[in-house]
C-alpha cells in the first residue's frame, strides 16, 4: 500500500475532520470504512494493470484507492464539488487517476471513456441507484462489468425470479443485458454514518448478446413497463399502456400464447421477447398497410 488505507474508521475520520467535510444527506453520502468490502468490489470486478474503470461517485477516494492499487486507469466522476479538491490530496501519490466534477447522468459516457471497453466500480447513492443503473445499459456503452454497491432490496429486485413480488422491470432490464450476481451483503457498521439499511455488492458481467432475440429493443421495453406498470392489473388491462388497442392486446396475448389474465411479474424474458415481436409486427404490419 503505497499510502495510509482510507477505508478504515480512523483514516476517514481524520479526512473528514481535515477538509471539514459532513455526509450530505442530499447527496446521499454514506462512505466506506471497511477495506475487506473494497477488496471485493476490486475482485469482483476482474480488475487487472491497465483496466480502464468508470468510478461514479469516488468520495474521498476509499474505493477509488483500491481500484489503483490493483492497476487500474480510473476516470471518477464526483458530483459533490468540494470533493475532487479533497481527492487531489488524499490520492496525490497515484497516477491514472482523471477526476471529472459532474452529474453522471447528465455526463457522455461514451465520449468520457473514449469509446474503449471499461468497467464500472461504484459505491452508488441510494436514492437514484435504478436511473443511474438504467441508464448505464441503455446506452449500450462498451462496458464489460457493473459492480457496485446498492442497497440489499435493490439487488434482490435485480436478481430476482419471475413469479416473486419483487421481480419488476428492473429485473428484466439488468437480466436481459447482464449476467448479475451477489457479491456479499454488507453491514451499515461498514459506513460512516452507517445506513438505516442493508447493502449489498453485485456484480453484473455484461452479456454479448441478450440471452433472447427481440425484433425492436424499444418495444421490447415498452411492452415490459406497461406490463409493470400497473402491478395488479391483468396483461389484458397493464398492455393497454404500449398504446394500443383492447382488440389488439388480446390478439397479440392469443398470438404469443400467454393467458390474458397472468400478470407482468409471472412472465419470462422469453415471453416479453414473444409479446414484444408480436407487438412491433403488428406495428410494422399496420405501417405497410397505411403505406399502401
Amino acid at each position: 500500500m503505497i499510502a495510509p488505507e482510507i477505508a478504515s474508521p480512523a483514516v476517514t475520520r481524520h479526512i473528514l475532520k481535515s477538509f471539514g467535510l459532513h455526509a450530505s444527506k442530499r447527496l446521499g453520502q454514506n462512505f466506506l470504512v471497511d477495506g475487506a468490502v473494497v477488496k471485493d468490489i476490486v475482485a469482483a470486478a476482474e480488475i487487472v494493470a491497465g483496466d480502464r474503470v468508470l468510478e461514479i461517485g469516488p468520495g474521498i477516494g476509499t474505493l477509488t484507492q483500491g481500484l489503483l492499487e490493483a492497476g487500474a486507469h480510473v476516470t471518477a466522476v464526483e458530483l459533490d464539488k468540494k470533493l475532487p479538491a479533497v481527492l487531489a490530496e488524499t490520492l496525490a501519490s497515484y497516477d491514472h487517476l482523471h477526476v471529472v466534477p459532474g452529474d453522471i447522468l447528465k455526463t457522455d459516457i461514451r465520449a468520457l471513456m473514449e469509446n474503449q471497453p471499461f468497467k464500472v466500480a461504484a459505491n452508488l447513492p441510494y436514492y437514484i441507484t435504478t436511473p443511474i443503473l438504467l441508464a448505464l445499459l441503455e446506452q449500450h456503452l462498451p462496458i464489460t462489468h457493473i459492480v457496485t454497491m446498492v442497497q440489499k432490496e435493490v439487488a434482490e429486485r435485480m436478481i430476482a425470479a419471475p413469479g416473486s413480488k419483487i421481480y419488476g422491470a428492473l429485473s428484466v432490464a439488468v437480466q436481459y443485458h447482464t449476467e448479475p450476481r451477489i457479491v456479499r451483503e454488507v453491514a451499515p457498521r461498514s459506513f460512516i454514518p452507517a445506513p438505516e439499511v442493508a447493502s449489498a455488492v453485485i456484480a453484473c458481467r455484461k452479456r454479448e448478446k441478450p440471452p433472447v432475440e427481440v425484433e425492436d429493443e424499444r418495444m421490447f421495453f415498452r411492452v415490459v413497463r406497461a406490463a409493470f406498470g400497473q402491478r395488479r392489473k391483468t396483461l389484458a388491462n397493464a398492455l393497454l399502456g404500449v398504446g394500443a388497442s383492447k382488440t389488439a392486446v388480446r390478439h397479440a396475448l392469443e398470438e404469443a400464447g400467454i393467458d390474458a389474465q397472468r400478470r407482468g411479474e409471472t412472465l419470462r424474458l422469453a415471453e416479453f421477447a414473444h409479446l414484444a415481436n408480436v407487438f412491433f409486427a403488428g406495428k410494422r404490419d399496420d405501417g405497410q398497410e397505411a403505406n399502401a
